[in-house]
């Protein structure tokens, strides 16, 4: 039983062990600053930064959105309802060694990012096509 054992433990470190360690290991990373204020009208800032550079920030307001709605007889009624807009920005630096930043609002128009490494859809310009005008006859009336 104790030569199991054995055997079970040796196979267990010898599974776990690491097959190629580096020559110098990466620091731990840490935080190097936080900050959150909330506030009792509803907004709030958010930040920190890390010891690798990696930074994000973010704000939000409360803020009064008017909306229209139209009940089953078409009449249109305007509400005012409290939403939040967020804003913020995030900077960190990829494992390929690319500096990314990354701004964003988030409102009534939807979460809308910027950054350079996101991707653009292509522009097309399309020409489109137009229908043959056909001679015009009045036929059938019998005046």
């Amino acid at each position: 039983m104790n030569k199991l054992f054995f055997i079970a433990a040796f196979l267990t470190v010898a599974i776990a062990a690491p097959q190629g360690k580096k020559e110098t290991e990466d620091p731990p990373i840490v935080v190097n600053s936080q900050s959150d204020v909330r506030n009792l009208d509803g907004s709030s800032q958010w930040s920190y930064t890390q010891s690798d550079g990696t930074t994000r920030e973010e704000t939000q307001v409360q803020k009064k959105i008017k909306t229209i709605s139209t009940d089953s007889y078409g009449k249109q009624t305007v509400n005012e309802e409290i939403g939040n807009t967020n804003k913020g920005a995030s900077y960190w630096v990829s494992p390929e060694g690319q500096k990314i930043t990354l701004t964003w609002v988030a409102d009534e128009g939807g979460f809308q990012p910027k950054g350079d490494h996101l991707p653009v859809a292509p522009v097309h310009v399309f020409t489109l096509p137009v229908a043959p005008a056909l001679p015009y006859q009045r036929t059938g009336l019998g005046y």
